[in-house]
């Protein structure tokens, strides 16, 4: 009983730590009542008393969507075809195409926003342009040496396609909401989501698709 105790009480010492008061009594309490761990209603509980709105970083992002509870899986779990086809149809249903039917933009300005990587953050500015910070994920263009490899290259992606009405429509939809092609990519939603505006996508799309951009040299 008094190893029980001692290692409650070091348990209340590490999440007062870590975590304000009120959540971290939720998160012990939970712990106390459930020998298998505390329910989705109490995490839920600890997650919103640990976070507090600020700037454009509000707390309506701690409710999951549908397609993100069922990509919030255990390791080792896959969803079952039938799941993924659904999610999948109704992520293709969200997809709009440009209302002016203009599919490119400024293949520069596409450059300077795949390079800015701020928007969305607590300590951004909710009124300034969002960045798609492409360049985390993805290579684009020989010059840029620092790129990730979450996502595959897009080095010389229009060369490599072409531009039919078939391409297009495809880079648009992948870039407006990638779950209509995988469920659970970690691609952000740039269009569905509401980080890119129709301009900015179209600007992105020209740094994909215009022969003049050096993502096709």
């Amino acid at each position: 009983m008094s190893q029980a105790i001692s290692n409650r009480a070091g348990m209340r010492r590490v999440l007062s730590m870590v975590l304000p008061a009120s959540a971290a009594a939720l998160l012990l309490a939970g712990c106390a009542s459930m020998s298998s761990g505390p329910s989705d209603e109490q995490v839920a509980q600890v997650l919103k008393a640990s976070f507090s709105e600020r700037g454009p970083a509000k707390l309506d992002r701690l409710n999951q969507t549908a397609l993100q509870k069922a990509c919030s899986l255990p390791v080792g779990t896959e969803l079952s075809k039938s799941v993924r086809e659904e999610l999948e149809r109704a992520a293709i249903a969200t997809i709009k195409y440009p209302a002016d039917g203009k599919f490119l933009g400024s293949w520069a300005e596409g450059e300077r926003i795949a390079q800015n990587g701020r928007g969305l953050q607590f300590s951004d500015s909710a009124t300034a342009p969002n960045g798609a910070n492409c360049y985390a994920c993805h290579q684009l263009q020989p010059k840029e040496l620092s790129f990730g490899n979450i996502g595959p290259s897009l080095y010389q992606y229009g060369k490599l396609r072409g531009s039919g009405d078939a391409v297009l429509k495809y880079t648009w939809a992948k870039i407006y909401n990638s779950h209509a092609f995988n469920a659970c990519s970690q691609m952000p939603r740039y269009g569905d989501a509401a980080i890119l505006t129709q301009q900015q996508m179209q600007h992105v799309m020209a740094l994909l698709m215009d022969p003049a951009s050096p993502v096709n040299k």
